[in-house]
Protein backbone atom coordinates (compact mmCIF):
# COMPACT_ATOMS: atom_id res chain seq x y z
CA UNK A 1 0.00 0.00 0.00
CA UNK A 2 1.37 3.41 -1.01
CA UNK A 3 0.92 6.42 1.29
CA UNK A 4 1.36 9.78 -0.39
CA UNK A 5 3.73 12.09 1.50
CA UNK A 6 2.10 14.81 3.54
CA UNK A 7 2.55 18.48 2.70
CA UNK A 8 5.03 18.84 5.57
CA UNK A 9 7.02 15.83 4.37
CA UNK A 10 7.08 17.21 0.84
CA UNK A 11 8.33 20.56 2.17
CA UNK A 12 11.08 18.92 4.24
CA UNK A 13 12.12 16.72 1.35
CA UNK A 14 12.19 19.68 -1.01
CA UNK A 15 14.15 21.81 1.46
CA UNK A 16 16.69 19.05 1.97
CA UNK A 17 17.08 18.73 -1.79
CA UNK A 18 17.73 22.47 -2.05
CA UNK A 19 20.34 22.29 0.74
CA UNK A 20 22.00 19.34 -0.98
CA UNK A 21 22.06 21.24 -4.27
CA UNK A 22 23.70 24.29 -2.73
CA UNK A 23 26.16 22.13 -0.77
CA UNK A 24 27.25 20.43 -3.98
CA UNK A 25 27.43 23.81 -5.75
CA UNK A 26 29.73 25.22 -3.07
CA UNK A 27 31.93 22.14 -3.23
CA UNK A 28 32.46 22.77 -6.91
CA UNK A 29 32.93 26.52 -6.58
CA UNK A 30 36.60 26.38 -5.62
CA UNK A 31 37.51 24.53 -8.79
CA UNK A 32 35.82 27.30 -10.76
CA UNK A 33 37.86 29.90 -8.88
CA UNK A 34 41.08 27.98 -9.51
CA UNK A 35 40.19 27.70 -13.20
CA UNK A 36 39.88 31.49 -13.36
CA UNK A 37 43.37 32.14 -11.98
CA UNK A 38 44.76 33.14 -15.39
CA UNK A 39 41.81 35.49 -15.98
CA UNK A 40 42.45 36.99 -12.54
CA UNK A 41 46.10 37.62 -13.40
CA UNK A 42 45.06 39.30 -16.66
CA UNK A 43 42.52 41.48 -14.84
CA UNK A 44 44.99 42.34 -12.09
CA UNK A 45 47.60 43.36 -14.67
CA UNK A 46 45.09 45.73 -16.32
CA UNK A 47 44.00 47.20 -12.97
CA UNK A 48 47.60 47.71 -11.87
CA UNK A 49 48.56 49.31 -15.15
CA UNK A 50 45.70 51.82 -14.87
CA UNK A 51 46.36 52.63 -11.19
CA UNK A 52 47.72 56.06 -10.27
CA UNK A 53 50.48 55.97 -7.67
CA UNK A 54 52.18 59.25 -6.77
CA UNK A 55 56.01 59.21 -7.04
CA UNK A 56 58.17 59.01 -3.95
CA UNK A 57 58.97 62.53 -2.72
CA UNK A 58 62.09 61.35 -0.92
CA UNK A 59 64.13 58.17 -0.65
CA UNK A 60 62.91 55.37 1.57
CA UNK A 61 64.83 52.94 3.74
CA UNK A 62 62.54 49.96 3.23
CA UNK A 63 59.10 48.73 2.24
CA UNK A 64 56.98 47.22 5.01
CA UNK A 65 53.90 45.19 4.06
CA UNK A 66 51.08 44.40 6.48
CA UNK A 67 48.83 41.53 5.43
CA UNK A 68 47.37 38.24 6.59
CA UNK A 69 46.41 35.01 4.84
CA UNK A 70 46.31 35.33 1.07
CA UNK A 71 47.44 38.96 1.24
CA UNK A 72 50.35 38.10 3.49
CA UNK A 73 51.58 35.21 1.35
CA UNK A 74 51.25 37.47 -1.69
CA UNK A 75 53.78 39.80 -0.07
CA UNK A 76 56.10 36.83 0.59
CA UNK A 77 56.05 36.04 -3.14
CA UNK A 78 56.81 39.65 -4.08
CA UNK A 79 59.68 39.84 -1.58
CA UNK A 80 61.17 36.75 -3.26
CA UNK A 81 60.58 38.02 -6.78
CA UNK A 82 62.30 41.38 -6.31
CA UNK A 83 65.14 40.47 -3.93
CA UNK A 84 67.77 40.50 -6.69
CA UNK A 85 66.67 43.88 -8.07
CA UNK A 86 65.20 46.10 -5.36
CA UNK A 87 67.71 48.39 -3.66
CA UNK A 88 65.69 48.47 -0.42
CA UNK A 89 64.43 45.60 1.79
CA UNK A 90 60.90 44.35 1.23
CA UNK A 91 59.70 43.28 4.67
CA UNK A 92 56.49 41.45 5.54
CA UNK A 93 54.57 41.64 8.82
CA UNK A 94 51.72 39.32 9.77
CA UNK A 95 50.19 40.47 13.00
CA UNK A 96 48.61 43.36 14.90
CA UNK A 97 51.59 45.62 15.43
CA UNK A 98 54.47 46.98 13.38
CA UNK A 99 58.20 47.19 14.19
CA UNK A 100 59.71 50.28 15.75
CA UNK A 101 61.83 50.91 12.64
CA UNK A 102 58.74 51.76 10.56
CA UNK A 103 58.58 55.56 10.34
CA UNK A 104 58.84 58.58 8.08
CA UNK A 105 61.45 56.92 5.84
CA UNK A 106 59.23 53.87 5.33
CA UNK A 107 56.86 52.92 2.56
CA UNK A 108 53.98 50.98 4.10
CA UNK A 109 51.80 48.72 1.97
CA UNK A 110 48.59 47.61 3.65
CA UNK A 111 46.93 44.67 1.91
CA UNK A 112 43.62 43.01 2.81
CA UNK A 113 41.28 41.51 0.22
CA UNK A 114 38.16 42.24 2.26
CA UNK A 115 39.53 45.51 3.57
CA UNK A 116 38.34 44.53 7.05
CA UNK A 117 41.05 42.21 8.37
CA UNK A 118 41.38 42.97 12.08
CA UNK A 119 45.16 42.63 12.39
CA UNK A 120 45.84 44.56 9.19
CA UNK A 121 43.60 47.48 10.18
CA UNK A 122 45.43 47.84 13.49
CA UNK A 123 48.76 47.78 11.64
CA UNK A 124 47.37 50.49 9.38
CA UNK A 125 46.61 52.69 12.40
CA UNK A 126 50.13 52.22 13.72
CA UNK A 127 51.59 53.05 10.30
CA UNK A 128 49.61 56.28 10.21
CA UNK A 129 50.93 57.20 13.65
CA UNK A 130 54.50 56.41 12.54
CA UNK A 131 54.41 58.90 9.67
CA UNK A 132 55.09 56.27 6.99
CA UNK A 133 53.84 56.81 3.46
CA UNK A 134 50.95 54.34 3.05
CA UNK A 135 49.49 52.67 -0.03
CA UNK A 136 46.50 50.32 0.30
CA UNK A 137 45.33 47.26 -1.66
CA UNK A 138 41.79 45.97 -1.03
CA UNK A 139 38.47 45.20 -2.66
CA UNK A 140 36.61 47.60 -0.38
CA UNK A 141 35.77 47.61 3.31
CA UNK A 142 37.26 49.93 5.91
CA UNK A 143 40.67 49.98 4.27
CA UNK A 144 39.44 51.63 1.05
CA UNK A 145 37.26 53.95 3.12
CA UNK A 146 40.29 55.05 5.15
CA UNK A 147 42.43 55.44 2.02
CA UNK A 148 39.84 57.82 0.55
CA UNK A 149 39.35 59.63 3.86
CA UNK A 150 43.07 60.26 4.35
CA UNK A 151 43.83 60.85 0.64
CA UNK A 152 46.10 57.81 0.33
CA UNK A 153 47.00 56.03 -2.89
CA UNK A 154 45.29 52.67 -3.27
CA UNK A 155 44.53 49.91 -5.73
CA UNK A 156 40.96 48.61 -5.56
CA UNK A 157 40.53 45.06 -6.80
CA UNK A 158 37.22 43.34 -7.69
CA UNK A 159 35.03 42.37 -4.73
CA UNK A 160 33.11 39.50 -6.36
CA UNK A 161 35.37 36.62 -5.33
CA UNK A 162 33.80 34.58 -2.49
CA UNK A 163 37.09 33.23 -1.11
CA UNK A 164 40.04 35.54 -0.28
CA UNK A 165 42.56 32.69 -0.62
CA UNK A 166 41.55 32.44 -4.28
CA UNK A 167 42.65 36.07 -4.82
CA UNK A 168 46.41 35.57 -4.65
CA UNK A 169 46.86 36.99 -8.14
CA UNK A 170 45.37 40.36 -7.18
CA UNK A 171 47.71 40.59 -4.20
CA UNK A 172 50.91 39.73 -6.07
CA UNK A 173 50.21 41.78 -9.17
CA UNK A 174 49.07 44.89 -7.28
CA UNK A 175 52.19 44.93 -5.12
CA UNK A 176 54.49 44.42 -8.10
CA UNK A 177 52.78 47.22 -10.00
CA UNK A 178 53.22 49.57 -7.04
CA UNK A 179 56.92 48.71 -6.86
CA UNK A 180 57.30 49.33 -10.59
CA UNK A 181 55.38 52.61 -10.59
CA UNK A 182 57.57 53.88 -7.74
CA UNK A 183 60.73 52.97 -9.65
CA UNK A 184 61.85 50.35 -7.13
CA UNK A 185 61.86 47.62 -9.81
CA UNK A 186 61.89 47.58 -13.59
CA UNK A 187 59.07 46.36 -15.84
CA UNK A 188 60.69 42.92 -16.05
CA UNK A 189 58.52 41.42 -13.31
CA UNK A 190 55.35 42.63 -15.02
CA UNK A 191 56.48 41.08 -18.30
CA UNK A 192 57.26 37.79 -16.55
CA UNK A 193 53.75 37.78 -15.09
CA UNK A 194 52.30 38.19 -18.57
CA UNK A 195 54.41 35.27 -19.77
CA UNK A 196 53.22 33.18 -16.84
CA UNK A 197 49.61 33.64 -17.95
CA UNK A 198 50.48 32.25 -21.38
CA UNK A 199 52.39 29.38 -19.78
CA UNK A 200 49.49 28.43 -17.50
CA UNK A 201 46.97 28.52 -20.33
CA UNK A 202 49.19 26.32 -22.48
CA UNK A 203 49.79 23.88 -19.62
CA UNK A 204 46.29 23.95 -18.13
CA UNK A 205 45.18 20.43 -19.07
CA UNK A 206 48.52 18.88 -18.16
CA UNK A 207 48.54 20.69 -14.79
CA UNK A 208 45.11 19.34 -13.87
CA UNK A 209 46.02 15.81 -14.96
CA UNK A 210 49.24 15.91 -12.94
CA UNK A 211 47.46 17.41 -9.93
CA UNK A 212 44.82 14.67 -9.88
CA UNK A 213 47.49 11.96 -9.93
CA UNK A 214 49.47 13.57 -7.10
CA UNK A 215 46.30 14.04 -5.04
CA UNK A 216 45.79 10.27 -4.93
CA UNK A 217 49.16 9.90 -3.21
CA UNK A 218 48.43 12.63 -0.65
CA UNK A 219 44.78 12.48 0.35
CA UNK A 220 45.13 9.86 3.10
CA UNK A 221 48.60 10.88 4.34
CA UNK A 222 50.31 13.77 6.11
CA UNK A 223 51.98 15.84 3.37
CA UNK A 224 55.46 17.27 3.98
CA UNK A 225 56.56 19.89 1.45
CA UNK A 226 60.22 20.67 0.80
CA UNK A 227 61.76 23.24 -1.52
CA UNK A 228 64.73 25.55 -1.76
CA UNK A 229 64.34 29.13 -0.54
CA UNK A 230 63.32 30.40 -3.96
CA UNK A 231 60.12 28.34 -3.73
CA UNK A 232 59.53 28.77 0.01
CA UNK A 233 56.41 30.93 -0.61
CA UNK A 234 55.13 28.26 -3.02
CA UNK A 235 55.54 25.60 -0.33
CA UNK A 236 53.79 27.74 2.29
CA UNK A 237 50.97 28.55 -0.13
CA UNK A 238 50.48 24.86 -0.91
CA UNK A 239 50.46 24.00 2.80
CA UNK A 240 47.84 26.68 3.43
CA UNK A 241 45.70 25.45 0.53
CA UNK A 242 45.79 21.91 1.91
CA UNK A 243 44.77 23.34 5.30
CA UNK A 244 41.83 25.35 3.96
CA UNK A 245 40.65 23.48 0.89
CA UNK A 246 41.30 19.89 1.96
CA UNK A 247 40.91 20.41 5.76
CA UNK A 248 44.14 18.57 6.56
CA UNK A 249 47.36 19.31 8.38
CA UNK A 250 50.67 19.61 6.56
CA UNK A 251 54.05 21.18 7.07
CA UNK A 252 56.81 22.64 4.93
CA UNK A 253 60.57 23.03 5.20
CA UNK A 254 63.31 24.83 3.30
CA UNK A 255 66.53 23.37 1.94
CA UNK A 256 69.33 23.85 2.96
CA UNK A 257 68.07 25.04 6.39
CA UNK A 258 66.18 21.83 7.15
CA UNK A 259 69.41 19.89 6.56
CA UNK A 260 70.73 21.46 9.75
CA UNK A 261 67.86 20.38 12.01
CA UNK A 262 64.70 18.73 10.64
CA UNK A 263 66.55 16.04 8.73
CA UNK A 264 67.71 14.58 12.07
CA UNK A 265 64.04 14.09 13.00
CA UNK A 266 63.64 11.45 10.30
CA UNK A 267 64.19 8.33 12.43
CA UNK A 268 60.95 6.34 12.51
CA UNK A 269 59.48 4.57 9.54
CA UNK A 270 56.01 5.96 8.84
CA UNK A 271 54.19 5.34 5.59
CA UNK A 272 51.46 7.75 6.65
CA UNK A 273 53.87 10.53 5.66
CA UNK A 274 54.15 11.74 2.07
CA UNK A 275 56.99 14.00 0.94
CA UNK A 276 56.68 16.30 -2.05
CA UNK A 277 59.65 18.26 -3.42
CA UNK A 278 59.11 21.42 -5.48
CA UNK A 279 62.14 21.70 -7.73
CA UNK A 280 63.57 23.67 -10.64
CA UNK A 281 66.27 23.09 -13.21
CA UNK A 282 67.61 26.45 -12.03
CA UNK A 283 68.08 25.41 -8.38
CA UNK A 284 71.56 26.19 -7.10
CA UNK A 285 73.75 23.19 -7.93
CA UNK A 286 74.65 22.44 -4.29
CA UNK A 287 70.95 22.48 -3.37
CA UNK A 288 70.20 20.03 -6.17
CA UNK A 289 72.79 17.69 -4.69
CA UNK A 290 71.31 18.18 -1.22
CA UNK A 291 67.82 17.30 -2.46
CA UNK A 292 69.09 14.09 -4.06
CA UNK A 293 70.83 13.05 -0.83
CA UNK A 294 67.74 14.04 1.18
CA UNK A 295 65.60 11.75 -0.95
CA UNK A 296 67.92 8.82 -0.28
CA UNK A 297 67.82 9.43 3.47
CA UNK A 298 64.08 10.06 3.76
CA UNK A 299 63.34 7.13 1.47
CA UNK A 300 64.36 4.88 4.36
CA UNK A 301 61.38 6.12 6.39
CA UNK A 302 58.50 6.54 3.94
CA UNK A 303 57.62 5.03 0.57
CA UNK A 304 55.86 8.13 -0.78
CA UNK A 305 58.28 10.70 -2.24
CA UNK A 306 57.11 12.91 -5.08
CA UNK A 307 59.16 15.33 -7.16
CA UNK A 308 57.60 18.18 -9.10
CA UNK A 309 59.76 20.22 -11.46
CA UNK A 310 58.56 23.71 -12.30
CA UNK A 311 58.00 24.80 -15.88
CA UNK A 312 58.86 28.27 -17.17
CA UNK A 313 62.02 30.31 -17.62
CA UNK A 314 61.83 32.97 -14.90
CA UNK A 315 61.29 32.61 -11.15
CA UNK A 316 57.88 34.26 -11.54
CA UNK A 317 56.78 31.88 -14.29
CA UNK A 318 57.99 28.84 -12.37
CA UNK A 319 56.37 30.01 -9.14
CA UNK A 320 53.01 30.68 -10.81
CA UNK A 321 53.17 27.25 -12.42
CA UNK A 322 53.74 25.55 -9.07
CA UNK A 323 51.09 27.69 -7.33
CA UNK A 324 48.48 26.72 -9.89
CA UNK A 325 49.48 23.06 -9.71
CA UNK A 326 49.36 23.15 -5.90
CA UNK A 327 45.94 24.79 -5.90
CA UNK A 328 44.57 22.05 -8.13
CA UNK A 329 46.19 19.32 -6.00
CA UNK A 330 44.52 20.78 -2.89
CA UNK A 331 41.12 20.79 -4.63
CA UNK A 332 41.44 17.18 -5.84
CA UNK A 333 42.51 16.14 -2.34
CA UNK A 334 39.42 17.91 -0.94
CA UNK A 335 37.22 15.86 -3.25
CA UNK A 336 38.91 12.59 -2.34
CA UNK A 337 38.43 13.44 1.35
CA UNK A 338 34.80 14.47 0.80
CA UNK A 339 35.44 18.01 2.04
CA UNK A 340 33.74 21.28 1.14
CA UNK A 341 36.70 23.24 -0.19
CA UNK A 342 35.01 26.61 0.42
CA UNK A 343 33.93 26.09 4.04
CA UNK A 344 36.02 27.75 6.79
CA UNK A 345 33.56 27.53 9.69
CA UNK A 346 36.25 27.37 12.36
CA UNK A 347 37.71 30.69 11.19
CA UNK A 348 34.23 32.25 11.23
CA UNK A 349 33.76 30.88 14.76
CA UNK A 350 37.08 32.36 15.85
CA UNK A 351 36.15 35.77 14.46
CA UNK A 352 32.76 35.58 16.15
CA UNK A 353 34.34 34.79 19.53
CA UNK A 354 36.88 37.59 19.11
CA UNK A 355 34.06 40.01 18.34
CA UNK A 356 32.59 39.28 21.78
CA UNK A 357 35.74 40.47 23.53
Amino acid sequence: MYNAPSGHEQFVSGFEAILAFFAETFKKMMDQLISRFMDQLDEALAIGDAATIKPLEESIEHVYVAGMGGSGIGADFVANFIRDEAKVPYLVGKGYDIPKYVGKRSLGLVSSYSGNTEETLLSFEEMRASGARIICVASGGKLIKYAEEFDLDYIKVPDNWPSPRACLGYSIVSQLHIMHKLGIISEGAIEDLKKSVTLLRNESDDIKEKAEKIAHYLHDKLPIIYSTGKFAPVAVRFRQQLNENAKMLSWSGVIPEMNHNELVGWRDRNNNLAVIYFRSKDDYVRNQTRIDINKDIIGNYTDTIIEVFAKGESLIEQSMYLVHLGDWISWYVSQLRGMDSIEVNVIDYLKGELAKV
